[in-house]
């Protein structure tokens, strides 16, 4: 077991053999919950995030998004010295994670069967892109392949236009987050069993599940759930639309929604805009009626907004009661004072960048507070784990590193 501290997962080893993002973003979220995570990465170039950059020789921001409070052990899994070192860190592991392509982990001699045999305790978690049991076993994935399949594109964009590709990562991430929940569990099980359990998720299944509403959409009409710009994809309220603020910048938008559940938010909404006549129309009575009527419920609201800049619409609907926001962009919210008071955006130094800021632990426990640690550089922890871990001499490490095994 790790050294224990005053965290969630103390105590808790990670064996991680992750890279890019789905997998990577799953240990992370161990990481911040007080895991020790062991990056293996192999010897020289390290993982391929790491040179997700053209600048050759640094780490890339994108690996360093995804892998802080991470250790980083290097290991050439194609020897056998490599694969002794691997299977001796499973045998004091607690949990094993992989998003290799189909097929790499078990030749590497490191699948499912063979790693629960060195240590039946251990929670072995696999993320593909596809079913390991499906007719796309072998398709290799990214997040915007996952996405398509998972049906998202289906549903984004504009009623007559072509599917678009949503511009946050929901497949990796999402993916990655699964598996954290499915490792948990795994975990507690653990309690009771004594034993460890495989932990399978695909990314076309978790963008099945993050699109549950379309679902119901579906089968409302009988038919694919469509795709509806801003609107809801019930395509049943009004307003339910992005709005022009003051200002000429590609983000000077506000979001203003209301419930098809009653009025309550469209009355408050008159009121701030000054139109309270227009509570007794009878294009605007009910939400069926506003939805029929969509296009004047957008210029009345658009002719509104367009003389307040967005954070002042966001506060004065907001206040009033009515589901409202700016459109913010990455760099307003990075260096928002409240998010980063908050840790949701945390600061560090890095030893080849300098002080960097990147999206930090979102999930808050009151009895858990994990200080953020800076990516490690490739191999940074060998002596550490493998010396005091393991227990091998400075003969034997030295023997390794000048067998490019390490």
């Amino acid at each position: 077991m790790a050294e224990q501290k005053s965290t969630a997962l103390a105590g808790i080893r990670v064996i991680d053999l992750t890279q890019f993002e789905s997998g990577t973003s799953c240990t992370l979220t161990l990481a911040w919950m007080g895991a020790e995570v062991i990056k293996v990465e192999p010897p020289l170039r390290g993982e391929q995030g790491r040179h997700s950059s053209s600048e050759v020789g640094v780490d890339s921001l994108y690996f360093i998004q995804l892998n802080a409070n991470k250790k980083s052990v290097t290991c050439d899994l194609k020897t056998e010295q490599g694969r002794k070192l691997l299977t001796r860190l499973i045998e004091c592991g607690d949990i094993f994670i992989e998003n290799f392509a189909p097929g790499v982990i078990e030749k590497l001699g490191f699948g499912y069967e063979t790693v629960s045999k060195v240590n039946p305790r251990i929670i072995y978690a696999s993320i593909k892109g596809f079913a390991p049991d499906g007719p796309f076993a072998n398709f290799l994935a990214f997040d915007p392949i996952a996405q398509a399949a998972g049906g998202a594109l289906s549903i984004t964009g504009e009623p007559d236009g072509r599917p678009l590709k949503p511009g946050a990562n929901f497949a990796d991430s999402g993916a990655g987050l699964h598996c954290t929940i499915g490792v948990l569990a795994a975990l507690q099980q653990r309690h009771t069993t004594g034993r460890g359990q495989l932990v399978e998720v695909s990314m076309q299944d978790a963008m099945i599940n993050f699109m549950r509403i379309a679902y119901a959409a579906q089968a409302m009409s009988n038919k694919p759930a469509r795709r509806t710009a801003n609107q809801s994809i019930f395509a049943g309220t009004a307003p339910s639309e992005v709005y022009r603020c003051k200002g000429d910048g590609p983000n000077d938008y506000v979001y203003v929604y209301t419930t098809r559940a009653g009025n309550k938010h469209w009355h408050n909404l008159l009121t701030m805009m000054g139109r309270d006549d227009l509570a007794n129309d009878p294009r605007f009575l009910t939400p069926q009626l506003r939805a029929q009527h969509s296009d004047e419920v957008d210029a009345l609201l658009s002719e509104w907004t367009r003389t307040l800049d967005k954070h002042e619409v966001m506060h004065m609907l907001g206040t009033a009661g009515v589901p409202v926001s700016a459109v913010f962009d990455t760099m307003e919210l990075s260096n928002d004072p409240h998010l980063r008071k908050r840790g949701t955006f945390v600061t560090f130094q890095h030893p080849q960048r300098g002080e960097l800021t990147i999206p930090g632990n979102v999930i808050k426990l009151s009895d858990t507070q994990v200080k953020i640690e800076s990516p490690p550089l490739l191999g940074a922890d060998n002596e550490a784990i493998y010396g005091g871990l393991l227990g091998l001499t400075n003969e034997e490490l030295s023997e390794l590193r000048n067998g490019k095994v390490i």
